[in-house]
């Protein structure tokens, strides 16, 4: 893997600053301290790539009612075990080197209590993300190449918010995999013992 400027080229593909959607802001963070620090003080909440800022977006009433439903289910299935389920307001960090990423997902589920901080976690067994026109490029490339940077990772989810449509990335041996889950399809998550139907994800989305 090669990086430079705002560029980062992985054997996998490759994402440029200029394609993305949402622009960053003009502040930047030299540190992760430090963008904890202003994070704190901030009136909307900021992500955080290497240092640049982009701000979070709101969610529309269909996003919410995808969140909750998944939330809900994990939550309860969990309930018993030492993983636990977090929503859109506790941070992921991730580190590469002197890289640093602070991202704010959908869901995430964190089996190692040991990476509990305060207002972060340092380790995800699972992400997901509901996509909107603007985020979909950044869930989808972005975020996937900087999330499965973290050995913990070995679920990542994308459900689309206009169609009854869930994406799945599940880690294997030296590899990812993908599964397109559509209409009264069963989302799986082997390693939690845990499954639900897309008809429970999408019930009050009119999907």
């Amino acid at each position: 893997r090669r990086k430079w400027g705002g560029c980062w080229s992985f054997a996998t593909g490759s994402w440029f600053d200029a394609a993305m959607n949402i622009p960053f802001e003009n502040e930047f963070e030299s540190s992760p301290e430090e963008y904890l620090r202003a994070e704190l003080a901030r009136e909307f909440r900021h992500e955080c790539v290497n240092g640049r800022l982009r701000v979070r977006e709101d969610s529309s009433l269909v996003h919410c009612e995808i969140v909750t439903a998944l939330q809900v289910a994990l939550g309860v299935h969990l309930r018993t075990s030492p993983c636990q389920v977090f929503g859109s307001n506790f941070k992921v960090h991730i580190r590469d080197g002197d890289a640093f990423w602070f991202y704010y997902p959908d869901m995430c589920v964190v089996c190692d209590q040991s990476a509990l901080q305060e207002y972060y976690t340092d380790s995800v067994a699972v992400v997901a993300e509901v996509l909107s026109q603007s985020t979909e490029p950044i869930d989808r490339i972005e975020k996937f190449i900087t999330y499965r940077l973290m050995p913990s990772l070995h679920t990542y989810i994308l459900a689309a918010q206009d169609k009854r449509e869930v994406t799945v990335f599940h880690r294997t041996t030296g590899d990812w995999s993908r599964t397109i889950l559509t209409g009264d399809a069963t989302l799986s998550i082997p390693e939690l013992a845990f499954s639900v139907s897309l008809d429970a994800l999408y019930v009050r989305t009119g999907l």
